[in-house]
């Protein structure tokens, strides 16, 4: 009797502890995309300034500044699902960086201090964004692990665990925008 009493509590006790394992993770997980999102939209905040910026020199090259602001649009409305979300944004890098581009056609531009402070900002959103990313698809894989692995495997889905997706960009489908600053 008394072994069975001490089974059970066993049981419990590391089912309790598997709870909370993969709620700890869970939350490291939504931690993770928080910041994804938090960098993203920083960097969807930049661009229209970008944008005002470059068409005071270039204000022919409106079809280009028509599809960055429709890839906005698209990207912000792309929601929490990592995937979707992953293929709005490298879409949306396209044609930013076809944007940053446009510098090298324009030296009035390129010397600008406005451009090149926000080409900065936009530098530095974009290593943040690769930080998040690397921590988010950490915990992912953390949690991906504990919930595909035995016992967790068996009680995870039963508790509402389940894998999560990365975030990450189809091989070729998003180019970080490269910018070129001027010499100080």
């Amino acid at each position: 009797m008394y072994i069975l009493i001490a089974a059970a509590l066993c049981l419990l006790a590391g089912f309790i502890w598997l709870y909370n394992l993969l709620v700890r993770q869970w939350q490291m997980v939504n931690n993770g995309w928080a910041d994804i999102d938090v960098q993203l939209k920083r960097r969807s905040d930049l661009v229209p300034r970008l944008v005002d910026v470059v068409r005071a020199y270039a204000s022919h090259e409106r079809s280009l500044f028509e599809d960055i602001a429709e890839k906005r649009s698209l990207a912000e409305i792309a929601g929490e699902d990592p995937v979707r979300r992953a293929a709005a944004e490298g879409a949306f890098s396209r044609p930013v960086t076809r944007l940053l581009a446009l510098a090298q056609a324009y030296p009035d531009l390129k010397a600008s201090l406005n451009f090149s402070g926000l080409q900065n900002e936009l530098v530095d959103t974009e290593n943040q964004i690769e930080m998040a990313r690397r921590f988010y698809n950490g915990a992912v894989r953390e949690l991906n692990t504990t919930v595909q692995s035995f016992p967790a495997n068996l009680a995870a889905p039963m508790i509402g665990f389940s894998p999560r997706d990365y975030f990450e960009f189809a091989s070729g489908e998003r180019e970080t925008p490269h910018v070129r600053l001027p010499p100080t």
